[in-house]
């Protein structure tokens, strides 16, 4: 099984970026995922996460009103929709995806992690 987040990049302040997850040797469609970032020096921090049951995303207060996670199950791939990005989003970021759901805000287990994908937010 791999994961693989991308669509980072290189964004001015106020842009925005979407990044994709797409997954080989499972299908997302049945997955809890949950998106993290790390920036350099710092720990872990959950951004955000999909449940499988009913659909529901839950945010971070640092990237509620700007961030959005959706699915594609048509795909098979999961999406963290970044407007209004800030310096302070600046970090390599992860999806990451586990077959068991339960209430995610802040959930740190997942069965299976991604490569990220860079993220800076800079003028």
């Amino acid at each position: 099984v791999q994961l693989q987040a991308s669509g980072g990049g290189l964004v001015q302040p106020g842009g925005s970026l979407r990044l994709s997850c797409a997954a080989s040797g499972i299908s997302l469609d049945y997955y809890a995922i949950g998106w993290f970032r790390q920036a350099p020096g710092q720990e872990r921090e959950w951004v955000s996460c999909i449940s499988v049951s009913d659909g529901s995303t839950y945010y971070a207060d640092s990237v509620k009103g700007r961030f959005t996670s959706s699915r594609d199950n048509a795909r098979g791939t999961v999406y963290l929709q970044m407007n209004s990005l800030k310096p302070e989003d600046t970090a390599v970021y992860y999806c990451a995806a586990d077959p068991v759901d339960y209430y995610c805000p802040g959930r740190q287990e997942y069965n299976y992690w991604g490569k990220g994908t860079q993220v800076t937010v800079s003028s």
